[in-house]
């Protein structure tokens, strides 16, 4: 199981980047606070919704999964390991945060109970 949920800040303004296949990717880094200090964490987000106002120091929620992807460079192949988001929330929406959060959390206990059969 590989399920993902961040709070966080964007610390840049998201990129977005036409791909060969016709799809939109954002690339999005978002700054969380842990006890550890503040960590930051490359999302890509494939297909965002049109019109999506997000700006850089906006508090998001992402929900997601995390992947490593190779790929080659001039210099040889290179890793990426970023987190792969289906959802990217304004914080600030409280419902709609807590709504995709508790769609989380029933998949979470769904994929738990089938494995522990």
């Amino acid at each position: 199981m590989n399920q993902v949920v961040l709070i966080g800040h964007l610390s840049s303004a998201p990129q977005e980047r036409a791909l060969a296949s016709g799809s939109v990717l954002w690339s999005l880094e978002l700054t969380t606070d842990t006890p550890n200090g503040a960590w930051s964490v490359p999302v890509a987000w494939f297909d965002p919704p049109a019109g999506v106002p997000f700006i850089a120091g906006d508090d998001v929620v992402v929900i997601g999964a995390v992947r490593r992807r190779f790929f080659r460079t001039a210099g040889g192949t290179q890793t990426r390991t970023e987190v792969v988001a289906s959802e990217v929330l304004p914080a600030k929406a409280k419902r709609k945060v807590h709504r995709a959060l508790q769609r989380e959390a029933e998949s979470l206990g769904t994929m738990l109970s089938g494995e522990l059969r």
